[in-house]
């Protein structure tokens, strides 16, 4: 089931402060709808159950994060055009501690470190500061998935940004 604005229910992983979790936008929904149709009477979906071509429009948002068995613990696997051009690099390879954006380091991890604990999707509103110092407002989706159905090896996340206009 795809989560709309008009669903009464408010969704697992939506923070409980957030008394109209409605308010997030329409792409940061939808795409948490696509990850719900990947279920399929499973707890998890896989990587593999995705095919870029039926989420075209959200692939600029995208962010692939590899949950690894060593002390870099989340490594960026793929980072989407958009949140590359957003942090002004392009953090493919390297671990969040190194290449996370947010407020602190520690903040990013403990946000996918959730994701991984509570095996369910942590949606998250931040504000951020760009590289060329514009403020912004961004609301994101992190959702878990699971090669095996059971250990979850990769976090999928979908952003979007609102800048401040010039």
């Amino acid at each position: 089931m795809a989560i709309s604005r008009a669903s009464a229910d408010r969704p697992a992983g939506f923070p409980a402060a957030d008394a109209e979790w409605g308010s997030f936008c329409d792409d940061v929904l939808a795409f948490h709808g696509i990850w719900q149709g990947k279920l399929l009477g499973r707890a998890l979906p896989a990587r593999a159950d995705f095919d870029p071509a039926e989420m075209k429009a959200h692939l600029p948002g995208i962010t692939l994060i590899d949950v690894v068995p060593d002390a870099r613990r989340f490594v960026y696997r793929l980072v989407g055009t958009r949140e590359v051009a957003m942090r002004d690099n392009d953090p493919t390879g390297k671990g969040v501690a190194e290449g996370f954006f947010g407020t602190t380091a520690e903040q990013s991890l403990a946000a996918y470190q959730a994701v991984v604990d509570k095996r369910a999707p942590c949606f998250e509103r931040r504000r951020f500061v760009t590289a060329d110092g514009r403020v912004g407002n961004e609301e994101s989706v992190l959702l878990p998935l699971s090669s095996d159905g059971v250990t979850i090896d990769m976090i999928i996340a979908y952003s979007h940004h609102f800048l401040a206009r010039d």
